[in-house]
Order: structure tokens, then C-alpha cells, then sequence
């Protein structure tokens, strides 16, 4: 009996603020959110079935019956129901197919065709349209009996719903009733391809201004539209991909992924990275003899491996930047490394100057010569100028390699991109100390 005034409660939450009902909502546990979609009405239910993460929704709709999450998916826009149908497994996917009407099922399956990260993977099927032969009174009459979230703007077709144009309201209202719309159709409108990269439509979206944007499938036809807030929804979701892929994580993890699929994702990476820190330990190796006759040399390595890391993370951050928003085209890439070497070493410079003098203070305190301190400070000065300027050369080239290879940019760069100033700052570093040892060891 107490379940009753919650389910209530939760009811008014879910309508009065629906995004902060759908937060809280997440945080509760698996069975309690299941339990509460089967007693929720259905339009109180899909208002937080369109606003939860579609990797959430999934395991609740595989505990519920059949008939109850076909009855959630059709009240569902297509595109949220797309979406969820894509996280579940295939043969789940096909019960629930069968189980919704033909009229909402068309729309699925032909999203379904389409990949996430197209513009096609986007869109919103329902889409109103204007035939080309009517009148104005016709079109008034249709605009009327369309569903307000499938009116966008006055797209006209053809028949076969070839795009052809775009009504201006006002145009259409000043009209005469038996008028034609033929002559008020402006021609130049402006729409996207069903296969477009799902970034570029956003960056168009963006430069443009456009409300919603009209895909068109290869033969010219209105298949959907793209509206600002599911391409500024898709490009969220593709920056926080890119940042999990740098590091290494999944671009499909989300943080109430199963455990199973974190580990499958994560765990090759990691192993590459275990490689990797082998690589750099094995350059320290080859100068454990320089580093055991001065133990300062082992507690200087990280400054300078640090140092590199950072300038390279900050050189990878801008690029990558560059790359998503189409900045970084291919006569400026050449530009783009040399002022990118150039940064770091004038930056590697003014590091390695305030380096120097903390280093050299801090020999001269431990009691050293002033001919010791002075040469481990050249040793850690030149090394940081060094390590700095390949950090930041390393951080532009490793995107645009990867790039070049046909494989995504984002897609582990900080792993590579750590072995390099690694390995390089150690060897530098080492080097240098192995070159000057007769000073710094007097």
C-alpha cells in the first residue's frame, strides 16, 4: 500500500520535470526501475523511456513482457525506439518487431539500415510534406491534420517525394485559396544526403543556423530531418566518444555498462599500454649503470616524462579539436606540425630555464659542487627542450597518421603519444646525463 502515493509521487515528478525525473530515475536499481515501468501509464512511462540513455532503457525492456515494451515503443518516436532496438540482442530485437504494428515498425527497420553516426542514424522519420499539385487550401488543410511534431518546415514533393522545395507560411497564407502553392515554392532549399557523417550535418547545423535540416535518400527523395537538438545530442555523443577512444575506453561504454563489455573494451588497450611502458622501462635499462652512480638522475626521470606528457596532451587536444570541426584541411597540415614544434620548443625552452635554476638550487642545498649542480641542471634543461618539442610534434602527427591510415584519430592517440615522450624523455634525458656524467658526478 505505501508503493501506491510513490508510484504517485514519481507520476507528478515525471511531468512536472521530466529531464530531472529521468536522472533520478537512473540511479535507482535495475528491479525497482523494471517494477516501476510496469505500473507507470504508458505516456508517463515513454516520457522517461525518451530521455533516458538508451544503454538503461535496454535491460528494462528485456524483463518486461512482450506485449507491455511493444506498447512503449510504439508511443516512442522512432529514432528513441531505433536507438533502443539497436542495444538489444537479436533475437529480443525480432520479438519486438513482431509485436508492433506495421505502420510502426516500417520506420524502424528502415532507421535500422542506416549507421549510428550517419545522418540517416540521426533523423527523425516523422516528417510532414507538402505534394507539389496542391492548393493553397489543400496545404492549409494538411498542415492542419499533421502532428505538430512532424511539422518542421513546409517541405514540398513530389509525388514519388522527390524534395523539390520549400513553402514560406506567410507566402501560403497571404495566398488565395484555389491558388496553386506551385508558384510559391522556393527551390533552393537546402538538405543532406542519408549517408552523411552525422559530424558533418552537426558542423552544417551549426554554421547554417538551421532549425532542422532534410535528408534525402540517393534518389532525391524526403526520407527524415535532422532537428537542432538531436544533431547537438549527436554531437555530444560523438565528443565523448572520442575522448573515451583516446584514453582507450570503448566508444560504445556508457557508466552503467556491464561489467563484461567494460573489460572486453578496455583490456586490449591495456595491454598495448603494458607493452608500451615495457618499451620505456627498457630504456631506462640500458642506463641503469649512469643512474646508479647518481641517484638524483632516478628522481628527475619523472619531471621530465611528466613535462613531455603534458605538452603533448595539449598539442593532441587541439588537433583533435581541428579535426572534428573539418579546421584541419590538407594544405594546412604542414603548417599545423611546424607551429606545433615551434610552440614547444620555445615553450620547452622557458621550462627547461626555471627547471634549471629549481635544480641547480636544490644540488647546491644537497650539498653537491657547484660544478655537479650545474651540470645536472644542463643535463635536465637540454632534455626538457628536447622531449617538450618531440611531445608537441608527436601530439599534431599521431591524430594525422592515424588519420591517413583510415583509422580514427581519436582511437588511442594518449596511449601512443605517452610511449613517445616516455621514451624519448627517458633517453634523452639519460643520454645527455651519460654525456656529462664526468661533471655531474665530480
Amino acid at each position: 500500500m505505501i508503493l501506491r502515493p510513490l508510484e504517485s509521487l514519481l507520476r507528478s515528478f515525471v511531468e512536472l520535470h521530466p529531464e530531472d525525473a529521468a536522472r533520478a530515475f537512473e540511479r535507482l536499481d535495475l528491479a525497482e526501475r523494471t517494477r516501476l515501468f510496469k505500473t507507470l501509464p504508458s505516456h508517463v512511462a515513454v516520457t522517461l523511456l525518451e530521455r533516458i540513455s538508451p544503454a538503461s532503457v535496454a535491460p528494462i525492456l528485456s524483463k518486461l513482457e512482450t506485449g507491455r515494451a511493444a506498447e512503449l515503443l510504439e508511443e516512442a518516436s522512432p529514432r528513441v525506439a531505433s536507438t533502443i532496438l539497436h542495444q538489444l540482442d537479436e533475437d529480443h530485437r525480432e520479438q519486438l518487431l513482431e509485436g508492433l504494428s506495421e505502420e510502426v515498425s516500417r520506420p524502424l527497420l528502415e532507421l535500422a539500415k542506416y549507421a549510428g553516426d550517419t545522418a540517416g542514424g540521426i533523423m527523425e522519420t516523422r516528417v510532414a510534406s507538402l505534394s507539389s499539385d496542391f492548393t493553397v487550401q489543400q496545404a492549409i488543410s494538411a498542415i492542419r491534420k499533421a502532428p505538430r511534431e512532424a511539422l518542421h518546415y513546409l517541405y514540398v514533393t513530389q509525388r514519388d517525394g522527390t524534395l523539390i522545395g520549400v513553402l514560406n507560411m506567410r507566402d501560403l497564407l497571404l495566398a488565395a485559396p484555389r491558388d496553386p502553392i506551385q508558384p510559391l515554392v522556393r527551390k533552393e532549399v537546402f538538405s543532406v544526403p542519408d549517408t552523411m557523417a552525422s559530424e558533418e550535418v552537426v558542423q552544417l547545423m551549426r554554421e547554417r543556423k538551421f532549425l532542422a535540416i532534410p535528408v534525402v535518400d540517393y534518389e532525391g527523395r524526403l526520407v527524415g530531418v535532422v532537428k537542432h537538438a538531436e544533431a547537438l545530442q549527436a554531437g555530444q555523443e560523438a565528443a565523448f566518444e572520442d575522448f573515451q577512444k583516446i584514453v582507450g575506453a570503448g566508444a560504445d561504454e556508457r557508466a552503467l555498462s556491464p561489467v563484461g563489455f567494460v573489460v572486453r573494451s578496455r583490456l586490449p588497450w591495456l595491454f598495448v599500454n603494458l607493452l608500451t611502458a615495457f618499451m620505456a622501462a627498457a630504456v631506462v635499462g640500458v642506463f641503469e649503470g649512469v643512474i646508479a652512480k647518481v641517484a638524483a638522475l632516478a628522481v628527475l626521470l619523472p619531471v621530465v616524462a611528466g613535462q613531455g606528457g603534458n605538452t603533448g596532451s595539449q598539442s593532441l587536444a587541439v588537433v583533435m579539436r581541428g579535426l572534428a570541426l573539418r579546421e584541419i584541411i590538407p594544405g594546412v597540415k604542414k603548417r599545423l606540425v611546424v607551429k606545433e614544434l615551434t610552440a614547444g620548443t620555445v615553450n620547452g625552452i622557458a621550462v627547461a630555464i626555471v627547471t634549471a635554476i629549481a635544480v641547480f638550487g636544490w644540488r647546491i642545498m644537497a650539498g653537491d659542487s657547484t660544478a655537479a649542480g650545474f651540470g645536472l641542471a644542463l643535463v635536465i634543461g637540454l632534455a626538457m627542450v628536447v622531449n617538450m618539442a618531440a611531445a608537441a610534434i608527436s601530439g599534431a602527427v599521431i591524430p594525422l597518421i592515424l588519420q591517413a591510415f583510415g583509422r580514427d584519430p581519436a582511437q588511442s592517440a594518449s596511449i601512443f603519444l605517452t610511449t613517445v615522450t616516455d621514451i624519448v624523455g627517458f633517453a634523452s634525458f639519460l643520454g645527455f646525463a651519460s654525456l656529462f656524467m664526468p661533471m655531474i658526478s665530480s
